[in-house]
């Protein structure tokens, strides 16, 4: 939480100047605080979300039926590539030189709705892709297959994870709904696998002589996959849906009709015509000014979005992280050592099984249990031992809790006890 003081986007400019440091100093400074970081999210079980995560992500849409894109002229390209190249890993995704995108666990979430605009969208995304096949113009259009090979995520409606390879999430989107007039005019259920967790990280591009040093850090929770986009920093202005389009481009066509056909007439009224072609032009302003307000529209949805699913920032963020950290691991050892008191002497894979056993049984959760750790910090404590083939046996209960001695909580509550007394 020191390290991170002296990069906190409020408070942490200050800091650094009543520290009186080199730029060398911060830069050694703040690559100490992303080690840290990283290890504190290893220990969280988050993992950094990879190119074809981002892929499904984008190809699909879910309840944010918007195009959203990030703006990397606002984004700081020198700290996390300093980072990853001192400290390299694989899978990382391409953005990993601007920001970083942490993720951990995997849900579900269905929404039932008639989604009346969104079934027009879609209408009308259809018949602009038929259009574009028939007239061959989509090969303009289309984009270079990326060096990287991902697995088409349009064709696919199951959504994998690598903690849990058996479990399979499937995906019910508009874009595969069929054209019935059922679908089209009752209500219709889609589902979306979420991620639990997320937290992303980034600095923001300086803008003036002076470096920006802020570092942020921002948590989020359950964010559908095809909405992956509202944790993305530093987002563009939204651009308009085909719906948008469609109103834009029927208004100019009609516009242009009426005006032509005006102008055709044999004894075609100077008055007339502009009347008409008034009649156009407000007709087009007003077009242009409800197109401004759908954006502001769009982007307060974004912002309404992001405030609902957005738990915390900043220091509140590494708060959370560093209690969790701390709640997992004294559960490992718990488990561990009260499977060991249970069920007797154990192999290090005995014991494994047995842990993730007991969580399935009584909490219906499968996990990889971290045993490996588990014992190690049990050894160090010194209340778990081996035997002469390395079977792990404990203590007694008795004889544990003296070797551990009082806890925090139990010496402040005596010593509150001794002064009332």
């Amino acid at each position: 939480m020191q390290l991170y003081s002296l990069f906190d986007p409020v408070h942490g400019g200050r800091r650094l100047e009543q520290q009186d440091l080199s730029s060398e100093e911060i830069d050694v400074l703040e690559q100490n605080f992303l080690i840290y970081l990283f290890q504190v999210m290893e220990k969280s079980n988050f993992k950094i979300a990879t190119d074809e995560e981002i892929e499904v992500a984008q190809s699909g849409q879910y309840l944010l039926n918007l195009p959203i894109k990030v703006d990397e002229s606002k984004l700081d390209k020198n700290l996390l590539s300093r980072y990853f190249r001192d400290h390299p890993l694989q899978n990382l995704p391409e953005f990993s030189d601007k920001y970083v995108i942490f993720r951990r666990g995997i849900g579900i979430d269905q929404t039932t709705d008639y989604f009346i605009m969104e079934k027009l969208d879609m209408i009308i995304a259809r018949m602009w892709s038929s259009l574009l096949k028939v007239t061959k113009i989509e090969k303009l259009f289309s984009r270079k297959p990326k060096t990287t090979q991902i697995r088409d995520a349009k064709k696919t409606d199951e959504i994998t994870t690598e903690e849990e390879d058996d479990l399979f999430v499937e995906r019910i989107r508009l874009e595969k709904l069929d054209l019935s007039m059922r679908n089209l005019l009752g209500k219709i259920t889609i589902q979306e696998p979420t991620f639990d967790r997320m937290i992303v990280v980034y600095r923001r591009a300086s803008t003036g002589p002076k470096k920006d040093r802020g570092i942020y850090v921002k948590h989020f929770k359950n964010i559908p996959l095809a909405d992956m986009e509202l944790v993305l920093p530093e987002k563009k202005k939204p651009s308009l849906t085909p719906m948008d389009w469609l109103k834009f481009l029927v208004s100019v066509v009609i516009g242009l009709v009426t005006l032509v056909s005006s102008l055709e007439m044999p004894k075609a009224d100077f008055w007339v015509v502009v009347a008409i072609l008034s009649g156009v032009i407000g007709y087009c302003a007003k077009i242009y000014f409800s197109f401004q307000q759908s954006m502001v529209t769009y982007q307060n949805l974004i912002t309404q979005s992001m405030y609902d699913k957005q738990l915390d920032s900043g220091r509140g963020t590494i708060l959370h992280l560093c209690d969790d950290v701390i709640q997992q691991e004294v559960k490992e050892v718990i488990i561990s050592y009260f499977i060991l008191m249970e069920q007797g002497k154990a192999t290090m894979e005995d014991l494994d099984l047995r842990c993730e056993e007991l969580i399935k049984e009584e909490f219906g959760e499968k996990c990889d249990f971290e045993v490996h750790d588990a014992v190690q910090k049990l050894e160090k404590l010194g209340i778990v031992v081996r035997d002469s083939v390395g079977r792990i046996f404990c203590l007694p209960l008795k004889r544990a809790n003296d070797i551990i001695g009082p806890t925090t909580e139990e010496l402040v509550l005596k010593a509150k006890q001794g002064s009332s007394a």
